[in-house]
């Protein structure tokens, strides 16, 4: 198989994560989630206590601050006036392109498809389901209270939209911005696996 980044966007409940995970399995390549906090933590020289504490003030600050401009090459001014999520932002962006360069991969969320929208071999998806799926998805998968669903439901697919239209230019589940848009409702978590798995397969 030829090199491929595999970026995946999801409805919260539709499974999208789960999909990411059992491609890369499929495909035995790294799958990265959560994960990318730690090595945007580790690649960039930032301890990850520092993430969770705005005391940037201290010698120890700055200069992990300057480190992180060294990278992006922008000013120790200029990073140090972001805000906590701004600088979370750009090191975990740079951390996504580093992973990318290592090699074939699946990478969930972080709006990784904008972030490497200018890198070759990479396929975009976005997964997204209908509600009465989502819910029964969510309630079984993610422990969600049941009594309120629709409205947690809401809350967090609001929260992901607010964060992709904030650090892109484009609008967090428009067909337009990915490769292949997929309905989990339809095709279940192992056909959108399998999907993907012959299309990557097809490609190379």
């Amino acid at each position: 198989m030829k090199k491929t980044i595999i970026t995946i966007s999801r409805q919260f409940g539709s499974g999208g994560r789960e999909i990411g995970k059992r491609l890369a399995e499929e495909l035995q390549i790294p799958f990265y989630d959560k994960e990318l906090i730690e090595i945007a933590a580790k690649e960039s020289g930032i301890n990850a206590e520092l993430f969770e504490d705005e005391k940037y003030h201290t010698s120890k600050g700055y200069y992990l601050l300057g480190a992180i401009g060294y990278t992006l090459g922008t000013p120790l001014s200029s990073i140090a006036e972001m805000s906590l999520n701004d600088k979370l932002f750009l090191v975990q962006s740079e951390a996504i392109k580093h992973i990318a360069k290592q090699g074939s991969c699946v990478l969930i969320g972080r709006c990784a498809d904008y972030v490497l929208s200018e890198t070759k071999d990479v396929l975009s998806v976005f997964i997204h389901a209908d509600m009465p799926y989502r819910k029964k998805h969510a309630i079984h998968s993610y422990e969600v209270d049941e009594t309120d669903i629709d409205a947690s439901i809401r809350k967090i697919d609001k929260r992901r939209a607010n964060y992709y239209n904030y650090y892109t230019d484009r609008t967090w589940g428009n067909a337009d911005n990915y490769d292949i848009v997929l309905n989990a409702g339809k095709f279940g978590i192992e056909g959108c696996v399998k999907l993907l798995k012959e299309l990557v397969e097809a490609q190379g």
